[in-house]
């Protein structure tokens, strides 16, 4: 019996991680295509931290204090992304939440200034609002997967 649970709880990151994925992704095709994260995405990625739960990472969800405060003073963030970044938070725990914040919005970044370089080449005017989901997964499958 001790080597069933043994293996279980070996298996139980590689499983996380796989629908850990799958949420992040569903969260970013919602954003994108109906701006748009839904509750029961954030709530599914939120029980997938229950996979592989240590209480430690409870203080994961502090990282979505960030979004809150940014929301709040500056606007132009959805809810969604702060219920998004809390959920993740459960599954990655306050440091890896944060590096995944740093990776996605710096991702974000990159993607927003060669978006206004070619652009303005072309002659358009840049884009001013993305969709944030796709950018916060993959600062979190990074922090998940790498860190």
């Amino acid at each position: 019996m001790g080597a069933n649970l043994d293996a279980l709880s070996q298996l139980a990151p590689y499983e996380q991680g796989g629908f850990f994925a799958a949420l992040l992704l569903a969260a970013s095709i919602s954003d994108i295509r109906k701006k748009i994260i839904p509750d029961s995405i954030c709530l599914g990625i939120a029980l997938t931290g229950m996979l592989d739960f240590e209480l430690v990472k409870l203080a994961g969800i502090l990282a979505a204090a960030l979004f809150l405060i940014t929301a709040l003073l500056f606007g132009g963030m959805g809810g969604g992304d702060i219920k998004l970044m809390a959920a993740a938070g459960l599954v990655l725990g306050f440091s890896k939440s944060m590096a995944a914040t740093f990776i996605g919005l710096t991702a974000l970044l990159v993607f927003h200034a060669g978006n206004h370089i070619i652009q303005k080449l072309r002659g358009r005017t840049a884009q001013k609002a993305y969709p944030l989901a796709p950018f916060l997964s993959l600062g979190c499958l990074t922090a998940y997967f790498i860190f």
